[in-house]
């Protein structure tokens, strides 16, 4: 009950956090890779000391590539972002860096800007179905939940909880990126996907236990209070929300340290999403319940 008790703390604390990524997002932006936008990424890696980054850029200026984008990847290699190349043009670069230094390409990635747009087009309907197949989902599974909150309340609650559960991670990569140089790929779009899928799960079982508790108070007559009903749902299902969860936090800490490069920004997201929306189905779903009955008691 201590959460319930304490709720408001909780909705102000998440009202913080939600402030905090909309603001990251609105100030620094998500930049797009190249999957989106198109064009050539192309990681560069050095036998023997890595030159500095404006020393790449004075030998890649000479090529007339228009603007080009170049960071430290790791500790002996660059990574570098133009438009779209030509054969031509990409074999001239690896011939400029490798005039005055060992070089070696670690890999290349070229998309068109049409393909790009298409990708972009394609990920937006994607995280758009999968949260009206879970709106159906949840309106079709608690028909008849129990009062006193109908079943498409319990819909409600869940999506405007999965919306916070997707802005606070996108927030965290907004300053994550901001710092680091990194860019929203395909990866990123996985990992809201997956977002989405785990914490609707997560929520659901805190969902379908405060139905099982309000159909036993009915069946038994015991007129049981819904806040306490709810805070008893959460007390049950708290443990194994937990343990659920540090189980993957744990595989995504061990897959951000010992995984590749390219499959850690993908971890990151993931964790920062893993650990939101646990906190969001323990302290936010199901007590958002209480004041969602008292308002349609009264009307």
């Amino acid at each position: 009950m201590f959460i319930i008790n304490h709720r408001s703390f909780f909705f102000w604390l998440t009202g913080l956090i939600l402030a905090a990524a909309i603001g990251a997002i609105a100030a620094w932006g998500l930049p797009l890779g190249i999957d989106f936008k198109g064009g050539t990424l192309m990681q560069v890696g050095y036998a023997n000391d890595r030159p500095d980054v404006a020393t790449v850029e004075t030998e890649l200026s000479v090529l007339d590539l228009g603007a080009v984008s170049v960071r430290a990847s790791g500790d002996s290699a660059v990574a570098i972002r133009t438009r779209t190349l030509t054969p031509t043009e990409h074999e001239s670069i690896l011939t400029a860096l490798s005039e005055n230094a060992n070089t070696t390409e670690l890999s290349y990635t070229s998309v068109g800007p049409a393909l790009g747009s298409q990708f972009t087009n394609k990920a937006l309907w994607a995280i758009a179905a999968v949260i009206l197949v879970i709106v159906l989902y949840i309106a079709f599974a608690f028909r008849k939940v129990p009062p006193p909150v109908p079943g498409w309340a319990y819909g409600i609650t869940v999506v405007a909880m999965l919306a916070i559960d997707i802005i606070v991670p996108a927030g965290f990569f907004a300053a994550y990126v901001h710092y680091t140089g990194a860019e929203v790929d395909s990866l990123f779009v996985v990992a809201l996907l997956s977002l989405l899928g785990y914490c609707v799960n997560d929520v659901i079982v805190i969902f379908d236990r405060v139905r099982e508790n309000l159909a036993k108070s009915l069946r038994e007559n015991t007129k049981e209070p819904f806040e306490a009903i709810v805070g008893r749902s959460i007390s049950e299902t708290f443990t194994r929300s937990v343990n659920t969860s540090l189980t993957v936090v744990l595989a995504l800490i061990a897959l951000i340290y010992f995984g590749a490069d390219s499959t850690r920004n993908f971890a990151l997201v993931m964790l920062v999403g893993v650990v939101a929306g646990t906190f969001s189905s323990i302290a936010r779903s199901a007590p958002l319940l209480i004041p969602i009955a008292r308002w349609l008691n009264k009307r």
